[in-house]
């Protein structure tokens, strides 16, 4: 029905006012939709600036550099998450007037005017419902409070505010709800990163400086490997042509043009082809054998420091490390040169006008913390400027050889057999070792690949026994463990020790790195306590001061590893030292227990160790199983011997001097049998003066050593000997080195000793001078009468003979042809055989009872008896 006169006056009033509802809903709908794409390209213009860190341990962040000028940014950003919210009926009544309603609105006009004239039914129809519609709207409308609603919802005189930075993460802001996915947002102060563009300037600056010495010292050694390799080449005969060729090549025409080596070959190469005999190509051929051998000698050549005859290049190597080693200010600091990489996109991103930085993901405070690292590596880089090269690397090499022989292998011309470094652990034990990252920034000094897998064995199984030969540098092994460990927040780290090497172990913690020692042990271990419980750091205790320091130690909250060193001293589970050892390795996160020397009784002592950290392990210790016993203590024990591992160790040569009894050595010889002294008998031949046949052999052969610019180490079981050896020998004699001497004047002993000359003398008790000290600077040993144990005399040798030592040690066994020597070295050497015999299956000597169980009593009873039969024939009896 069509629309009357009335409401067609009623519909151009509702479509003046429903339409005046719908143009302020649109204008308001193009307002917000114009705010929302400002604030989008807002967001995007400050996205683009974000950064990504993410460093070694795992965290990462994701950060915005804020300055003053991001406020317009920011405000465009709040401006939107201002804008009023329409939702429910404000969001129906929306829809309508800018969906529905101007629908109605252009179809409702067709009720006018010629389009009414003209239209079909149907578009009259429409135009009529839709009338008729908009007019119900209109009193909808207006009983409803739309035109309120929509002046509620309008803000378009709102202007955008201006956001300091300071606020850009409040949620009116609206930053921080875009980027929800990158995690919990913070803000840094700018002040707090301003040091961080010049520190990693400082730490780049001396990567790349470090990196121009190294290729140096890598050109250096590449340079003498090829001058070692033309030597042999020089040397190689021109037969080995044929086996390179697969005897494809005629020598005979070679030979008689008068080409005897393959350095010949090369030479002469442009005229091997007019050589009778020889074409084009054969010519090819050989020069193309000549090649061959040539490069496989120099691939194989490795790059040895040979200080008897050093060529040019060897001095060139020497001296290009030394400056290397002088310039390497980021040396160890290996997680915060990475922190510096990590960081670099975002320094370069820095400057003064950055005020604020946005900070999402592993936290504000993880992150100052690594900025922190940074700037104060990059400080102690400048603080402290590159070391300068020795005016002398030379000496400084002949000073240090260890230190430029971790260099050789850290460039890569010393090689490891990774089977000897893993010491025969199992397979996924070493998977897990060599995946463990080891932080090494706490060390000044370089680890061989041995020594940085023994550290990592530790820290992998926490608490084990390193059982390396001695000479392989258990100590920094122990050391790299306390680094680490620091690294990651540990404070306090305790070592057990004999009295004798508390002066060494505290040296070789302040030497070898960043941490602080302190000695528990003398007239000062109280203050020396509150200070480490204070301070944390490394404590060097003995096993005899446990009983004062273990009521302690409950005081100190974590105490993160402990280290005994000659380990062998707790063999005994009831000594009072071994039960207050077991506490403290109980306490302790980490243990390790060092001990280099073979345990020297049967294989349930080897157990107690090993019940000590790992009571879980052994479940058969029988002596008849090694093998069995072996295994089951492998996740707990690393054992490496020195030719395993050391390939540049020097030669051992050991020369077993027999001399005959003088007739003063005769005399006093058979009274002391005649009297049953044993230790008599042991000495009579070193104690006769000019008479001794012994002692006139020792002055030889200080005297040869002086000659061949050596020092020699002379060791006895007898503070007599010891006398007689000083008195007789005219040049520099230091000691005698005894039990007796304090700890600290043994070492200030060695350092003298080590001071001198060639020619020098150190004089020593066996068992004294073979525990705990480092005596390297000697390669001749003297041992002046045969040790009922061979431990003795290993550990003795191994003082000298270690990792560092350059000269090939000779050692010197001072025996007389009849008597107590000929008697014990008998014994001895069926021992050592058992013992290869046991160490062959065993894979450690430690498990050997047979090899080192010498009842001392039954010897002396042995010898005396024998000695006294055939030299008395019987006719004295027994005493």
């Amino acid at each position: 029905m069509p629309l009357s006169r009335d409401e067609l006056q009623r519909l151009r009033m509702a479509i003046e006012e429903v339409g005046a509802w719908s143009k302020h809903a649109a204008a308001i709908a193009n307002h917000r939709a114009r705010v929302t794409a400002e604030a989008d390209i807002a967001f995007r213009a400050l996205q683009v600036r974000m950064t990504g860190v993410s460093v070694r341990n795992g965290s990462r962040w994701t950060v915005l550099p804020l300055r003053d000028t991001d406020s317009t940014q920011l405000g465009l950003l709040t401006r939107q998450t201002s804008l009023p919210v329409i939702a429910g009926t404000d969001a129906a009544l929306f829809a309508q007037l800018t969906r529905e309603v101007p629908r109605a609105l252009s179809e409702a006009v067709q009720n006018f005017g010629f389009r009414k004239l003209f239209s079909g039914a149907q578009s009259r129809a429409t135009a009529e419902r839709a009338g008729r519609y908009l007019v119900e709207y209109q009193m909808w409308g207006a009983t409803s409070g739309v035109a309120a609603t929509l002046q509620r919802l309008d803000d378009r005189a709102s202007p955008a505010p201006g956001v300091a930075p300071a606020y850009a993460l409040r949620p009116v802001v609206g930053l921080a709800q875009r980027l929800t996915s990158l995690g919990v947002g913070d803000l840094v102060p700018g002040a707090s990163v301003t040091g961080l563009p010049a520190a990693v300037r400082t730490i780049q600056g001396a990567l790349e400086s470090e990196g121009r010495y190294r290729q140096q010292a890598v050109d250096a050694g590449v340079a003498l490997r090829r001058a070692e390799a033309q030597k042999v080449i020089a040397e190689m005969p021109v037969d080995r042509l044929r086996e390179a060729t697969r005897e494809r090549i005629r020598i005979t025409p070679l030979s008689d043009a008068g080409i005897r080596t393959v350095q010949d070959v090369f030479t002469y190469a442009d005229r091997l082809a007019s050589i009778p005999g020889i074409g084009d190509t054969s010519a090819h051929r050989i020069r193309g054998a000549a090649q061959t051998l040539w490069q496989t000698t120099y691939e194989e050549m490795p790059v040895r420091i040979d200080i008897a005859k050093p060529k040019p290049q060897t001095f060139d190597l020497v001296r290009e490390l030394a400056t290397w080693d002088a310039s390497r200010k980021t040396k160890n600091a290996t997680g915060d040169v990475a922190r510096a990489v990590a960081l670099g996109p975002l320094a370069a991103a820095l400057d003064s006008h950055v005020i604020h930085l946005a900070v999402f993901g592993a936290g504000a405070h993880a992150f100052s913390a690594t900025v922190d690292a940074v700037v104060h590596r990059a400080e102690s880089i400048s603080g402290a400027a590159a070391g300068s090269t020795p005016s002398d690397p030379w000496q400084d090499f002949l000073a240090r050889p260890a230190d430029y022989f971790a260099m050789l292998q850290e460039l890569g011309f010393l090689t490891e057999d990774e089977d000897a470094v893993a010491g025969g652990l199992p397979e996924e034990i070493v998977a897990a070792v060599r995946e463990f990252e080891l932080e090494t920034e706490n060390l000044s000094v370089s680890l061989r690949g041995y020594q940085g897998f023994a550290a990592r064995f530790a820290l992998v199984q926490r608490k084990v026994i390193i059982g390396d030969e001695m000479g392989l540098g258990k100590t920094i092994e122990a050391l790299a463990v306390f680094a680490h460990l620091r690294s990651k927040g540990s404070h306090h780290f305790l070592v057990i020790c004999p009295a004798a090497v508390v002066t060494n172990w505290v040296r070789e913690v302040h030497a070898k790195s960043a941490l602080r020692a302190h000695r528990l042990h003398g007239p000062s271990r109280a203050d020396a306590l509150q200070t480490w419980q204070r301070q944390g750091g490394v404590a060097v205790t003995t096993y005899e001061s446990l009983g004062w320091l273990e009521p302690h130690l409950a005081q100190v909250e974590e105490l993160a590893c402990v280290a005994l060193d000659e380990a062998h001293y707790i063999k005994n589970p009831g000594a009072l030292r071994a039960r207050r050892s077991a506490r403290v390795i109980d306490q302790a996160d980490r243990a390790v227990l060092l001990s280099g020397t073979p345990l020297e009784n049967r294989v349930e002592e080897f157990r107690t160790l090993v019940d000590y950290i790992r009571p879980d392990l052994v479940v058969d210790a029988s002596e008849l199983r090694p093998r069995l016993f072996r295994q089951q203590v492998a996740p707990a024990y690393l054992r490496r011997n020195q030719e395993d591992v050391l390939t540049e160790l020097p030669e051992l040569v050991e020369v077993e001097e027999w001399l005959p009894l003088s007739h003063a050595d005769a005399i006093a010889y058979r009274d002391a049998v005649m009297t049953g002294n044993f230790q008599a008998m042991r000495q009579a031949a070193m104690l006769q003066g000019d008479e001794s046949e012994k002692l006139q052999r020792l002055v030889e052969v200080v005297e040869e050593a002086e000659d061949n610019g050596r020092k020699v180490i002379v060791f006895s079981n007898y503070l007599n000997v010891l006398d007689e050896v000083a008195a007789a020998l005219p040049g520099a004699v230091f000691g005698p080195l005894t039990g007796a001497v304090p700890a600290a004047k043994r070492q200030t002993i060695v350092d003298e000793f080590s001071a001198a000359g060639a020619g020098a003398v150190l004089v020593s008790q066996i068992v004294a001078g073979g525990v705990g000290l480092n005596i390297q600077s000697a390669s001749v040993i003297v041992i002046c009468e045969p040790q009922l144990k061979p431990t003795t005399e290993w550990q003795a040798i191994a003082r000298a003979r270690r990792m560092g030592q350059l000269h090939t040690v000779q050692v010197h066994r001072l025996l007389s042809e009849e008597g107590v020597d000929t008697r014990i070295m008998q014994i001895l050497a069926k021992k050592r055989e058992l013992f290869s015999d046991f160490a062959a299956i065993s894979e450690t000597a430690e498990a050997a009872p047979e090899a080192f169980d010498v009842s001392e009593a039954e010897l002396v009873r042995e010898v005396i008896e024998s000695e006294r039969e055939r030299l008395f024939s019987g006719a004295i009896a027994e005493v």
